[in-house]
């Protein structure tokens, strides 16, 4: 009875909302943010380079009225999104298709190996060229500046298996991992898609605030940036408990 009340989708949720919010957590928070308030706004930090936080709540204001807030963070989200999906699809299928067959492998371990090292900010140029400057672009740009990093993470967990046969389930509970780690990544690439273009998004907005000078609005859309961030790595880590149970037991 005490195991079925652990697999309990309900139980786990529970379990880790109380240990993701602590007051401790919240504390670290208005620590942070007393510190800001500080430098800011008694001189010890000029506010051209960091706003107060009252020039920064006034930016979110001025984008939600003028600028279409909402509009913009539900379209990075959506690139974000499909980006990432594209990619983790392509990476387990392209990673299986490497690291399960010896020939695949020798053929190409050294280039999966290599795709580290490709510059992913100087390509979005080439996807242009390719395919124009549309929404689908900047998609499959996403998707290929962490597809290079997933597909050799995905090779090097199937060889940490220790089995003939590699089980597929254990090897895409350790991925999960490293996909939830690459979020953070796609955040910065997404950024670059968008100011190619300016079509919408939270990359749009930061190009406009800093052509306006107004460095509260760069900083209000950082801020959104890593709040949505933080969320979803939450969200990840919640589904990986719930889909994985047996990495915690």
């Amino acid at each position: 009875m005490a195991q079925n009340s652990g697999a309990n989708p309900v139980i786990i949720v529970k379990r880790f909302l109380r240990e993701h919010l602590s007051l401790l957590q919240l504390l670290g928070w208005v620590v942070i943010f007393a510190v800001w308030y500080l430098i800011t706004n008694y001189g010890i930090i000029n506010t051209h380079v960091l706003p107060t936080p009252q020039k920064t709540f006034n930016a979110f204001k001025e984008m939600k009225r003028e600028d279409n807030l909402g509009r913009n963070i539900l379209f990075s989200v959506r690139i974000n999104l499909l980006g990432y999906l594209k990619c983790i699809i392509g990476a387990i299928v392209f990673g299986f298709a490497i690291g399960l067959n010896p020939t695949m492998r020798k053929m190409f371990s050294h280039q999966v190996s290599a795709l580290r090292f490709v510059p992913i900010t100087a390509m979005m140029g080439i996807f242009i060229a390719i395919s124009g400057l549309t929404i689908a672009t900047k998609i499959n740009f996403l998707a290929f500046g962490i597809w290079v990093y997933l597909v050799p993470v995905v090779v090097q967990r199937i060889d940490e298996v220790s089995l003939t046969h590699v089980q597929w389930k254990s090897v895409i509970a350790r991925l999960s991992d490293d996909i939830r780690i690459l979020v953070g990544i796609s955040w910065t690439y997404i950024i670059v898609a968008e100011l190619a273009g300016i079509q919408g998004g939270l990359g749009s907005l930061i190009f406009l605030g800093e052509r306006q000078s107004n460095v509260g609005k760069v900083y209000g859309v950082i801020f959104i940036i890593v709040a949505i961030g933080i969320i979803q790595d939450i969200l990840f880590k919640l589904l990986d408990r719930i889909l994985f149970k047996f990495k915690y037991q």
